[in-house]
């Protein structure tokens, strides 16, 4: 089969994920598509939102309709690393035994990741990133594809922990969930109350998405979109001499050189879930918000003149 051809199915099935995906979840198509393009780029995704916006039903739903594994871990500030990764015990034969954790799933909830200490939070690190744990000195690979969407609330935050930068870079996507509009929650209420839920049917098998994700990564991409990517992320440095007013005026910390690679990632995979065989400068845009978002740090400044991150980005382009 020609790429072509591979991306044109690519196109039908993804708009059939999106109608199976629509029967349980109303609104937040946008949430959705962002969801959908870290896990076809192989990245992880972290929501941000108050409590019933239906984070934990998304990412099952996502599951089920990839037909994919899932587990959730609910973050709590007595979790140990063990709780998450698994441990070795004595068996009856007196031999050491591994006892794989919940992070041995295709998809992983972790709800409420700041609601864990620090030590906590560095055992998802490896996994995010080498697709691997290390235990007692044994190396485990992950089962593929791997996948982590974290929750996070971000009005209470008695009793939670900051996400370090380190941890926060390695979620290609920071996607902030709102309120449904007055419409989608009568939807909402109406399917939520009647006693039953649609069935959801799997379109894809994990072989499937492993040769989509090959696929989106042999798009080929024009060097100036590559160099627009790098210049947009240059951008949001206050140090370099390519950063605006703006930037140097409200910004830290900026943007680092993993927010170009998932910029071309994302960029490649949004073209390409729309029927193109190669992203533009466009595609981009559509989705750096979601990537610069969580990578750019505001002074008091911004803070105190009620400046968001998203202006700051949208200003930029």
């Amino acid at each position: 089969m020609s790429d072509v051809t591979a991306i044109n199915q690519l196109v039908i099935k993804y708009n059939e994920l999106k109608n199976e995906i629509k029967k349980v979840i109303v609104g937040q198509d946008e949430i959705v598509e962002q969801v959908l393009i870290s896990i076809f780029s192989g990245g992880h995704a972290l929501l941000i939102g108050v409590p019933g916006l239906a984070k934990t039903l998304l990412v099952h739903t996502v599951a089920d309709a990839l037909g994919l594994n899932f587990k959730r871990i609910q973050f709590t500030p007595d979790l140990m690393p063990s709780d998450i990764l698994g441990a070795e015990l004595l068996d009856e034969n007196r031999q050491f035994k591994f006892i794989k954790g919940p992070i041995f799933s295709n998809i992983i909830l972790a709800d409420e990741i700041n609601r864990t200490p620090p030590k906590t939070q560095a055992a998802l690190l490896e996994a995010m990133q080498e697709k691997s744990v290390t235990i007692a000195g044994h190396s485990y690979k992950l089962d593929k594809p791997y996948f982590v969407l974290a929750t996070q609330n971000p009005i209470e935050q008695e009793g939670t922990y900051p996400l370090p930068e380190a941890q926060l870079d390695r979620f290609m996507f920071a996607v902030n969930l709102d309120y449904p509009t007055f419409s989608e929650e009568v939807d909402i209420v109406k399917n939520t109350t009647i006693g039953s839920m649609p069935t959801i049917n799997s379109l894809f098998t994990p072989e499937e998405i492993i040769s989509n994700q090959k696929l989106i990564q042999k798009i080929p991409v024009a060097d100036n979109v590559i160099e627009y990517a790098v210049t947009l992320v240059g951008k949001t440095r206050p140090k370099s001499k390519a950063a605006p007013e703006l930037v140097k005026k409200y910004i830290d910390w900026g943007a680092g050189p993993r927010a170009s690679q998932n910029l071309i990632s994302g960029a490649k995979t949004y073209a390409a879930l729309h029927g193109k065989f190669s992203p533009d400068i466009e595609d981009v845009q559509k989705v750096a918000i979601g990537i610069l978002r969580h990578r750019l740090i505001k002074n008091y400044k911004a803070e105190a003149e009620g400046l968001s991150i998203e202006d700051i980005i949208k200003n930029l382009f």
